[in-house]
């Protein structure tokens, strides 16, 4: 029963020699079967006799005969080929969308199993039967179905693009090698995918790496952040309520020094009206002794009493007396203490302040390739002055012409910096940074709408911010060195004075999406009034 249900497989059947089902197969004393026109083209090509397979010598040529059992069974196989073939060829699927359709078919086109890399066709399950079969076309490549199969020559050589240039890193066909990439590293397909396989993947876990440091950083930087928050927090909360309890103090002996002259004003007002009282009571008395002297008639007695109630009469000139309310400036004396101390406390602030946007500090130079032609830069590229004479330069896309400046050549795109610059000595001076992308071939206007953040000093001390529009500076002192800080992300641009520990003025809300570069102008040499350079200072952090 289970003989009669076997099933040869199909490499019983196949000739070893053309790779097909037998045809008229023999078989060789050592026992291997061939096709008989198979075994005698390969023996008459051959200078002596043996077996493909075993390789057997024979030292005569044997007599071949024709197998009739096995090749009944190998015409047997053929047809049960035949109609496995037939019946699977009816249950195949009509292509869909999104599916490769088979090139042969004619009518109702059924879905491709197979696509040739050398007949550059996508074949059915029956059409594709040739290639499973013939002996010529079992050395073709089968792939998967793919659409497009004639992007797969090259358009140069039309022939398949079999390999891949590591050099070029693009695909190439045989005649390709010896021409255009001729001495390039080319290796097969599938070695290019297994070397670019391996490639990205390297690729893909470096960038996942980093792309998960970069949440670590970010998640350190949000702890940071809630440090610095929580720190500032509790300083503004420190100095508020310092600020608070000032002014409550302020308000509270302001309220008591009011009172204290008011009731000063009342005692003394009291004092005034008892003595006034006191007066008004004895010559009251007086007046009564008058009236009853009046009824004699005895003139001497008149004259003598009068003259005795004249003896130390009040003398007290009362016109010169007046009570004054001593409160006026009260209010005015307070503010101005309290206004003091909000200075004081201002000012801690600022140093704080100061001290860390300092811990930002970068180390700047400058280029010579942006200076104007009138400006002299020193060795180091440090300072810079005006000379009064045009030097004779190469006019270079990045070099300032109609404005008397100099960048720093270095730049920045994000993060925060912080840099000083020594002012002593000048008149007038320009100071901030700059977009990459500004004018430098004309006499520009300076603000923020054309790339710039800056401000200037003009007539010894006369100080403005660039700003939209410009903002005229009330300075308390001259500053002798300016800090400047930059916080990209936030947008911020401040100028420090660095001695007093005052902020001059700062931009905020600024919109930065492209390198921002210092600036740096030391204006004109002005008959050498203004001849002391800008200078880059080294920052003491504290």
């Amino acid at each position: 029963m289970a003989a009669a249900n076997y099933v040869p497989s199909e490499d019983q059947f196949l000739c070893s020699i053309c790779l097909d089902v037998f045809t008229d197969p023999v078989t060789l004393p050592c026992g291997h079967n061939f096709c008989k026109t198979c075994i005698t083209e390969h023996w008459d090509k051959s200078d002596q006799y043996q077996c493909p397979m075993c390789k057997e010598a024979f030292t005569t040529r044997p007599a071949l005969r024709v197998n009739t059992l096995f090749s009944e069974m190998a015409a047997q196989f053929r047809q049960l080929a035949q109609q496995k073939a037939s019946s699977s060829s009816s249950e195949q699927q009509v292509f869909k969308a999104g599916e490769v359709p088979c090139d042969v078919c004619t009518e109702t086109k059924l879905k491709a199993l197979k696509s040739c890399l050398v007949c550059l066709t996508s074949y059915c399950e029956t059409h594709l039967e040739p290639h499973l079969t013939a002996s010529s076309l079992k050395r073709h490549q089968l792939i998967d179905p793919v659409e497009n199969l004639e992007d797969r020559m090259c358009p140069k050589h039309d022939k398949p693009l079999e390999l891949f240039c590591k050099t070029d890193r693009t695909f190439v066909c045989m005649l390709c090698t010896v021409s255009d990439h001729k001495m390039h590293d080319v290796v097969p397909l599938k070695e290019g995918y297994e070397g670019e396989k391996a490639e990205l993947e390297t690729e893909i876990q470096q960038m996942i790496q980093k792309r998960q440091l970069k949440i670590q950083e970010i998640k350190h930087s949000v702890d940071l952040s809630k440090e610095d928050a929580d720190r500032e927090v509790a300083e503004g909360v420190q100095v508020f309520t310092a600020l608070k309890e000032s002014v409550e103090r302020g308000q509270a002996n302001l309220i008591n020094t009011i009172k204290e002259k008011q009731k000063t004003t009342e005692n003394q007002a009291e004092d005034f009206i008892k003595e006034l009282e006191q007066e008004i009571s004895e010559l009251k008395k007086r007046s009564s002794e008058v009236e009853q002297v009046t009824h004699s008639e005895d003139h001497l007695h008149l004259l003598q009493r009068f003259m005795s109630l004249k003896v130390a009469p009040p003398t007290k000139d009362w016109t010169k007396v007046s009570i004054h309310s001593s409160h006026e400036g009260t209010v005015v004396r307070a503010v101005v203490q309290l206004e003091e101390t909000f200075s004081e406390e201002m000012k801690k602030l600022i140093e704080a302040e100061l001290k860390r946007v300092q811990k930002y500090a970068v180390n700047l130079t400058l280029d010579p390739d942006t200076a104007n032609p009138y400006l002299i830069l020193s060795n180091d590229g440090k300072q810079v002055s005006d000379s009064d004479v045009k030097k004779n330069l190469r006019d270079n896309p990045e070099r300032f012409s109609g404005y008397i400046c100099v960048l720093g050549k270095q730049s920045f795109s994000s993060g925060r910096f912080y840099f000083e610059v020594q002012v002593k000595g000048k008149t007038k001076w320009d100071l901030g940074v700059a977009r990459e992308s500004i004018n430098r071939k004309e006499n520009i206007q300076l603000s923020p709408k054309d790339g710039f953040w800056t401000i200037w000093l003009r007539n010894v001390n006369e100080y403005k911010a660039l700003d939209n529009p410009r903002v005229l500076l009330s300075l308390k002192s001259q500053p002798q060195k300016v800090g400047v800080f930059v916080d990209y992300e936030e947008g911020l641009v401040s100028f420090y004075d660095v001695d007093a520990a005052a902020l001059i003025y700062s931009f905020t809300g600024c919109s930065f999406n492209e390198k921002l570069f210092p600036l740096f102008s030391p204006c004109n040499n002005d008959g050498g009034k203004n001849s002391a350079p800008l200078i880059i200072s080294h920052v003491r952090v504290n």
